[in-house]
């Protein structure tokens, strides 16, 4: 699974993004609507940051700001790192564990292609890791 190129991953994804302006009420409703932990945002279609979680959690509810009056270009990561689609799972897995974060924007020449997540890596683990599971519990049968 991390020899696979991020672009494979995120080749059915749709982009879930907002502009700057947008506020933070609104982005928290458009990450539950399309159940993501983050959304890319976007202005003039290029990326400008990424608005995520841990951004709503330690920078407007820990910090008190009104999530109806607070708009994303005030608490989003300005100028995420980026992966472009060709380079393998492993180097996004490793720019999160070195950055400490859980999303890589995919981006190709400078256009928004996807978001890769530890999860997509999780789901996928674990789809291989229940199918093991079932091959043991069979040889297991087989054998008596």
């Amino acid at each position: 699974m991390p020899h696979r190129p991020v672009g494979k991953i995120i080749e059915n994804q749709r982009i879930i993004a907002s502009s700057a302006q947008a506020t933070v009420s609104e982005a928290a409703q458009l990450m539950k609507k399309h159940h993501v932990g983050a959304l890319m945002v976007l202005e003039d279609g290029r990326l400008v940051g990424i608005f995520t979680e841990r951004d709503a959690l330690f920078r407007v509810i820990a910090e008190g700001r009104d999530a109806q009056a607070t708009r994303l270009a005030e608490v989003m990561t300005r100028a995420p790192q980026t992966i472009a689609p060709h380079k393998l799972l492993r180097s996004a897995l490793h720019m999160m564990y070195e950055g400490g974060f859980r999303h890589v924007p995919v981006v190709d020449n400078e256009k928004p292609l996807g978001m890769v997540s530890a999860r997509d890596v999780l789901s996928s683990e674990l789809a291989e890791f229940e199918s093991d599971l079932a091959r043991r519990k069979h040889i297991g049968e087989i054998l008596g």
